[in-house]
C-alpha cells in the first residue's frame, strides 16, 4: 500500500535547493513522487508518495535527514508536522514502472 504525506515547511527555495544538492543524484528508495510547491506566506509544501511507511522511514534516516542536517549545518529546528493522507486509490506511470 502506498505512503502518502504533505509537509508545510518554513523555509526558502535557496535552502530547499541546499538540501536536494545534499541528497544527490540517486533516487531515494521507494520513493514515488516528491512535489515541492511554493506556499503564499512564503514557506514550501511537499507532497510525497512513498511505495510504503517503511521505505520513507528508512529514507529519512539513511539519506534526508543527513541532506538536511548538512544544509543547515547542524542547527536545524524541530520536525515540521506531517499531515499523512489516507490514500484510497493510487494509479499512474509511476506506479506502473518497474523497479530497477
Amino acid at each position: 500500500m502506498v505512503y502518502a504525506y504533505i509537509q508545510d515547511v518554513p523555509i526558502g527555495e535557496e535552502l530547499y535547493h541546499r538540501i536536494i544538492e545534499e541528497l544527490g543524484a540517486e533516487p531515494l528508495d521507494g520513493s514515488l513522487l516528491h512535489l515541492c510547491v511554493r506556499r503564499d506566506d512564503g514557506g514550501l509544501r511537499y507532497i510525497d508518495v512513498w511505495e510504503s511507511e517503511a521505505h520513507c522511514a528508512r529514507a529519512f534516516e539513511d539519506r534526508i535527514h543527513p541532506a538536511v542536517d548538512a544544509a543547515f549545518a547542524g542547527t536545524r529546528p524541530g520536525e515540521p508536522t506531517v499531515q499523512h493522507l489516507e490514500v484510497v486509490h493510487a494509479t499512474g506511470a509511476l506506479l506502473a514502472a518497474p523497479n530497477p
